[in-house]
């Protein structure tokens, strides 16, 4: 999945989200919603808390499934859609599995929800 960047302020514009500074491309604003889709369900939400949270910014999948009243199979599973939508990578050593929140993904959800930081009048709607 790419990571899309915030477009570059304009002259007219210096300071919005890209939300309000003008439209999302077709391609980025798919992308996006794969991943707020997957964050949508509870259970993903917290398995990407609890893998940002956790020592090392990275977490075997045998320390996740002492959190959830869940199957291993059912945790794996929500880890792959976290994974597909670009929000996790991971990487197996030995028999396990260690995840980790991807940062440019995390960067664009917040940039593209960011508050405008400029005044009214500025440049900013």
């Amino acid at each position: 999945m790419p990571i899309h960047t915030a477009a570059p302020a304009t002259v007219s514009s210096p300071c919005c989200a890209p939300l309000v500074r003008a439209p999302l491309t077709l391609d980025w604003a798919g992308d996006l919603a794969r991943m707020f889709k997957a964050l949508g369900d509870p259970v993903r939400l917290r398995l990407l808390s609890i893998v940002a949270s956790h020592p090392g910014g990275e977490a075997c999948v045998c320390d996740l499934a002492a959190d959830f009243d869940l199957t291993q199979p059912t945790i794996s599973h929500h880890l792959k859609v976290l994974r597909e939508a670009g929000l996790l990578s991971c990487e197996r050593r030995g028999t396990w599995v260690y995840y980790r929140v991807e940062p440019g993904a995390l960067a664009q959800l917040s940039a593209v929800l960011g508050p405008a930081t400029g005044e009214p009048g500025a440049g900013c709607p």
